[in-house]
């Protein structure tokens, strides 16, 4: 019998399920409505693909925090801090050193050699065909592990959030997350999916603050007593090797430094956090949006803020999770570490803040699957269909159709993907997909 159908009882109990899906429920309707109000009407590949670089820097910057911050940043992350503490921090650390790559050494060249996709630019001075086929298969892939990351996390939600377990629900959720991005990408293009990634960046950031300061008020504002809470937690687990976890909590080592296997897997964690964000597909045609060069800077120097201030927050969630939600309870519950964040909000706010939070983790879900298939059909329509198969003699309203065909082919592909992927750790997928990029 698995954890899953262990726990059923224990999970029925956490909030209301009938609020939290009233909160999505409002979420994709009104996010929707903003789509098709913003996005209506016939597209050229330009407006489709990029939004016709009408976005200001400012909007931009947030749109890619929204983009960039995931379901592995908000779930992942918190989960690994909550069980792991400084060695789960790490990630953080590395998502956001990242972006000082991405604003020194990427972001003006994109925008100032490409046109729609990262083949443009790599195939500048080269050969187009192979490089433009070599960059494709590259593009695909990372967006694939990406996806599975994004749809697993949905999955591992819908047991906790909805109080049901079982395969058949968790298939459920993942189809309806699928089904929605595809809508939000084939009505809106890339500017109807950069509001929606705007809107939820907002969200999620907002939402994390209200919990970091909750976490601290119940400390006295005190980080110290609450990293010492998160240690007094841990050590009273009922799992004896989680209590010996507890002393290592706040120190390096309790998963990177435990021998010399361990020490490599950080280097090379590492390397692919911070090297795999600057080939990041879906981030990197975001520089596109903005009419120039100034503003492609503009944009990541807003988001290096945004996602920087987050990812802070992401070290009180976390802490804040493992004192007072505890690993037991985490480890116990559908999820496991994904459910860390969630639970914290539960423990907090109750059914109330567990719907919000519920709503932002799969607004957050949403909008990355979105950018995601967007990126991902501009790379199949764009440079295999228009410059590959076609040597450029084709139409932009024949590039565009099949840029659509091809969101709903991966759209399909994410979905079933998802499905046989759900019960993998999120953040593991993400640093895959990372390695990868």
């Amino acid at each position: 019998m698995s954890m899953i159908n262990l726990v059923t009882a224990e999970t029925a109990k956490y909030g209301s399920p009938t609020l939290n899906i009233a909160i999505f429920a409002i979420f994709v309707a009104v996010t929707l409505g903003i789509v098709i109000k913003v996005a209506a009407g016939k597209k050229t590949a330009g407006e489709y693909y990029t939004a016709g670089g009408a976005f200001s820097g400012k909007q931009n910057g947030i749109a890619i925090a929204g983009d960039y911050l995931s379901a592995a940043s908000f779930l992942g992350i918190a989960g690994a801090i909550a069980l792991q503490g400084y060695d789960g921090f790490l990630y953080s650390i590395g998502f956001l050193v990242a972006w000082l790559v991405a604003l020194l050494l990427v972001a003006e060249l994109m925008r100032n050699t490409g046109r729609f996709t990262m083949a443009d630019v790599l195939s500048y001075r080269l050969r187009q065909r192979p490089v433009r086929i070599a960059v494709s298969c590259s593009v695909l892939a990372v967006s694939f592990f990406y996806l599975l990351a994004q749809m697993a996390g949905a999955g591992g939600l819908v047991s906790l959030l909805l109080g049901v377990s079982g395969e058949a629900a968790q298939n459920l959720v993942i189809a309806v997350v699928g089904v929605v991005m595809v809508l939000y990408v084939l009505i809106g293009g890339m500017k109807g999916t950069t509001w929606v990634q705007i809107i939820k960046a907002i969200l999620l950031i907002f939402a994390a603050f209200i919990m970091s300061v909750w976490v601290l008020a119940k400390y006295g504002f005190n980080i110290s007593s609450l990293f010492q809470g998160a240690v007094d937690t841990t050590a009273a687990s009922a799992n004896a090797k989680t209590a010996a976890n507890a002393e290592h909590l706040l120190t390096p080592g309790l998963k990177y430094g435990l021998n010399m296997t361990a020490k490599i897997d950080f280097i090379s964690l590492s390397l692919a956090l911070v090297l795999g964000t600057a080939g990041l597909p879906h981030v990197l045609q975001r520089f596109y949006t903005v009419p120039t060069s100034k503003q492609a800077r503009k944009s990541v120097e807003w988001a290096i803020w945004l996602i920087g201030g987050f990812y802070l927050l992401t070290l009180t969630i976390g802490f804040g999770a493992g004192a007072l939600v505890g690993p037991d309870k985490i480890a116990a519950a559908p999820g496991k570490a994904n459910a860390a964040a969630p639970l914290l909000a539960y423990e907090l706010g109750g059914s109330v803040l567990l719907g919000v939070v519920a709503g932002i983790a799969f607004a957050t879900i949403l909008a990355v699957v979105a950018g995601l298939t967007i990126t991902s059909s501009a790379t199949f329509a764009h440079d295999l269909y228009k410059e590959v198969f076609k040597k450029g003699k084709t139409t932009q309203e024949a590039e565009v159709r099949v840029a659509r065909i091809a969101a709903l082919a991966i759209g399909a592909v994410a979905i079933f993907g998802g499905m046989f992927a759900k019960s993998q750790n999120i953040a593991f997928l993400v640093a895959l997909a990372f390695a990868v990029a």
